[in-house]
């Protein structure tokens, strides 16, 4: 016996036998022994009506089908009328023999279709069996009649049923899940006729509830009108409870061919759907692009005017605080800017690519949103940015240095008007005028060394003076001040000048009418005024504030101040040799009888003076030496920050470096499948990601360098802004090779390329722009290069490449075929109605066809009459017709 379940499967995979594993048919053989009696009943009615509906064409019929078989010659005659072809000639005996070699020559030419006979021989049907006898039967209907069934990815049964679903899909209170019960109610049966002759059948009349009624009027409007015969009884169905269902699949069968016309508009409306949808997606891929674009566009104008902003701030403080907003930036608004861009670039390739597998015309963005656009925003962005962080930095070291000489001219202004400070008023009195000769003469030399003291101070103001220009120069947010200061200071000292000159001509003359001079005492004004003033100087130096940026500049710092101590001992003589001056004086007054009155008539520099300021030049000195230590330790910190960076910098820069080459190398290379290199890349994606702490780990030490007011690394030829540039540049490009791959794939299974094809392609793009120039014209090279590179970008990418060496063999849906498959559901009509768009495809497709299609205006329109033609040609763009 044949196994007519198995024909189902095997059908459906594409294969031409119906074939089952044996233990597998001996348990539906012996299911079939115990067939139910009315199943059995049904079968015969339904097969005997089947083989009669072809035996009619050759002007006979059968009327019992277990013996009319039986001398195998209407069973010869019934293959030849469904098959169309000739079989052996029979022989005309009436013996056992020429009987059961009419039969085996039936079922030869059976197996000869690819149907594997299991238990079934000639002999089981001359003798009349008649379970034999309908297996062998119901073998024939699934070979010519179900198995050849196609819908979509289906066929023979699952395909019947298939067609079943989508025909009765829109009809209330009909569910088809298979071809038993859900056909006892007759709606099911109704339903297919109205579905394709709605003016045969009032359907909205049937109920539910009234399977006999339902049954019947579609069994007679079936036999009346659509020449299928009446192959079941409706009592017979509904007074079963599971209705047979090979009797049910042959009977639907019927219909199925009887309505084999409207497959063609199935089919049609099959290719619009699929033609719509991928219209659809690739519109809302569009839309998602053109979003994603100006959004992106959006932030990039909106960030470039802040990073344009070059108004200084006053203070450090708030400049710092523009560095330190800018570091957030790059730190957590930048990066998923960054990550938005690659995707932008990625979506805007997938895009493409199914644009041009779908046969569409390229995309191309609004303008202003193509990816050159946002490229070059983005470098605009990039340009901004690396000039603003410069500008900051220039701006910090600006303020730094302003703060320096603003603390340094406030530390000599005010050193020099403490010294100045009642030296009006000494040079304005007129003591003179009533002194001796030697208090004249003591006045004389005082104001000497005055002036002495004066020429000493001389530099200072003039220190003051640049200090002040350099300031205004450098444009210091309170130089109104400094400059006030400044003039003061200028100004009294002028006046000190003119007074000084005139006090020494008054004293001048008196000086001639005085003639008694202590010169020990004029020996020690005059040495003690210099070493003071020295000491003063000292002073000053040892307290001087300074700035320095490097080890080489603290170490000169150090050297000069050890010279400066070298010099100690020899100014400590000097010192001996001062105060040995007033201890002569002492010595020859008290040896002499002299009383003394007061101190030196020629200074107002006193042993205790010198004694005083030389034991804080001598305090001094360590304070010095541990403020220069510090500073030695500080710049050796920076030094060292400076040697951390660097080494992590030398070695990710070349490491970046090193994975851009790679990455270029594996994209040329390709080695092993699609499927393996994506592994492989992904792999190596990660292990790029994975390298990402060592970025951050940069980023800390970059930052902590900034802190620090480090300006300059000779250790390394690497800035963290050309490794972060470089880092971008890796995460991207490995994302767009990644992209390539899957786009590869997504072009290799939608147009069955072969691996060794894919090889053979790589080869022939290497060279594929020499081979363009050597072999074709202008004219044929321009319109090659329209179809490899849409935009225009002067780059011609893989993907493109595949897609041109492979669309001419590729079986894709063209204009002509969508308005072919439209032409099908109008009936041949040059126009289609909204009624017959929403009949023959899903609703929501219906609805996009129809919002979409301009109104027919050709000779033959009528009201409601859509467009059909414009609406495919726009599908595809003009180009393609």
């Amino acid at each position: 016996m044949v196994d007519y379940h198995a024909s189902n499967s095997q059908a459906s995979s594409g294969g031409p036998a119906i074939y089952m594993d044996p233990r597998e048919q001996e348990n539906d053989w012996d299911r079939d022994l115990l067939l139910d009696p009315a199943w059995e009943k049904q079968q015969r009615k339904t097969f005997t009506a089947w083989c009669n509906s072809h035996l009619r064409k050759a002007g006979t019929q059968i009327e019992n089908i277990e013996e009319d078989f039986r001398d195998g010659l209407k069973l010869m005659l019934l293959l030849e009328v469904i098959s169309g072809e000739r079989l052996p000639k029979p022989e005309r005996g009436k013996m056992r023999v020429h009987k059961i070699n009419n039969v085996n020559k039936a079922l030869d030419y059976i197996a000869g279709k690819g149907v594997k006979l299991v238990s079934i021989g000639a002999e089981e049907i001359v003798d009349g069996n008649a379970k034999m006898t309908l297996g062998m039967i119901w073998t024939i209907i699934l070979r010519f009649a179900i198995q050849d069934i196609s819908v979509e990815e289906t066929s023979a049964k699952e395909g019947l049923l298939l067609w079943c679903q989508r025909k009765t899909a829109p009809y209330k209170n009909v569910n088809v899940q298979n071809f038993h019960i859900s056909w006892k109610d007759g709606l099911a049966f109704n339903a297919l006729i109205h579905r394709h002759r709605p003016e045969l059948i009032d359907y909205d009349k049937l109920r539910k509830d009234d399977p006999l009624t339902n049954l019947n009027n579609a069994f007679e409007v079936a036999e009346k009108y659509l020449d299928i015969p009446k192959m079941m009884d409706a009592e017979d169905i509904v007074g079963t409870l599971r209705p047979d269902e090979k009797a049910i699949m042959t009977y639907v069968s019927c219909f199925y061919h009887a309505f084999s016309g409207a497959q063609k508009a199935e089919t049609a409306a099959n290719r619009i759907c699929k033609v719509l949808a991928v219209n659809q997606e690739n519109e809302h891929l569009m839309e998602d692009y053109e979003k994603l674009a100006s959004d992106l566009l959006d932030w990039i104008r909106r960030t470039i005017p802040w990073l344009e902003n070059r108004a200084p701030e006053k203070t450090m403080a708030e400049m710092q605080q523009k560095l330190e907003d800018f570091r957030g930036y790059r730190r957590v608004h930048k990066p998923p800017k960054v990550q938005e861009k690659c995707q932008l670039e990625i979506n805007f390739n997938t895009l493409q690519t199914k644009l041009r597998l779908s046969n569409r015309p390229a995309f191309m963005p609004s303008e202003g949103r193509m990816v050159s656009d946002i490229n070059g925003s983005w470098h605009n962005l990039e340009g901004a940015e690396k000039g603003y962080e410069e500008w900051m930095l220039n701006e910090i070291r600006r303020l730094e240095r302003l703060d320096h000489l603003a603390e340094k001219f406030r530390q000599k202004a005010t050193i020099h008007e403490s010294w100045t400070d009642g030296k009006e008023a000494m040079l304005t009195q007129k003591d003179y005028e009533t002194a001796s000769l030697s208090e004249v003469k003591a006045l004389l030399r005082k104001h000497e060394a005055f002036e002495s003291d004066l020429a000493a101070h001389q530099d200072r103001v003039e220190q003051i003076a640049a200090i002040a220009q350099e300031l205004n120069e450098l444009d210091y947010y309170d130089s109104p001040s400094v400059n006030a200061r400044c003039q003061k200071i200028c100004e009294q000292w002028d006046a000190l000048g003119s007074l000084t000159q005139s006090r020494r001509e008054s004293l001048e003359r008196t000086e001639k009418q005085l003639e008694s001079i202590d010169e020990l005492y004029l020996e020690y004004a005059k040495r003690a005024a210099p070493f003071n003033n020295w000491m003063e100087g000292a002073m000053e130096d040892l307290q001087d504030m300074f700035i320095v940026h490097n080890i080489e500049e603290i170490q000169g710092l150090i050297t000069a101040h050890e010279q400066f101590k070298s010099t100690l001992p020899e100014a400590n003589k000097e010192r001996e040799a001062i105060q040995a001056i007033q201890a002569e004086v002492q010595k020859i007054a008290q040896y002499n009888g002299i009383k003394l009155s007061g101190g030196n008539p020629y200074t107002t520099i006193t042993p205790k003076t010198i004694d005083n300021k030389w034991d804080k030049v001598e305090q001094l000195v360590p304070q010095r030496d541990q403020a220069l230590q510090e500073e030695l330790a500080k710049q050796q910190s920076n030094d060292h920050l400076r040697r951390k960076f660097a080494t992590q910098a030398n070695i990710v820069g070349p490491w970046i470096q090193t994975k851009m080459e790679e990455i270029g190398r594996i994209s040329i290379e390709m080695n092993g499948t699609l499927e393996d290199q994506l592994v492989n890349l992904r792999e190596y994606e990660q292990s790029i990601i994975e390298y990402k702490p060592n970025i951050d780990q940069l980023e800390g030490d970059h930052q902590l360098i900034q802190e620090a007011l480090i300006f300059d690394n000779k250790y390394t030829a690497y800035t963290m802004e050309h490794l972060r540039v470089g880092w971008e540049q890796l995460l991207t490009t490995i994302a767009r090779t990644i992209n390539e791959i899957e786009n590869q794939i997504l072009t290799r299974d939608a147009k069955g390329i072969s691996q060794e094809q894919l090889h053979e392609y790589r080869t022939s793009f290497n060279h594929f722009d020499k081979a363009l120039d050597f072999l074709l014209g202008d004219a044929e090279f321009a319109r090659i290069m329209g179809i490899v590179d849409p935009n225009n970008s002067g780059v011609v990418t893989f993907q493109a490449f595949i897609d041109f060496m492979s669309r001419e063999t590729t079986d894709t849906d063209t204009a002509d075929q969508v308005i072919a498959s439209f032409k099908i559901l109008a009936a041949d009509k040059n126009f289609i109605m909204a009624e017959e768009l929403r009949r023959e495809l899903p609703p929501d497709q219906a609805e996009y066809c129809i919002a979409r299609m301009a109104p027919y205006s050709g000779p033959d329109a009528k009201p409601g009459a859509l467009d059909y033609m414009s609406f495919s040609t726009a599908l595809y763009g003009e180009s393609d017709l």
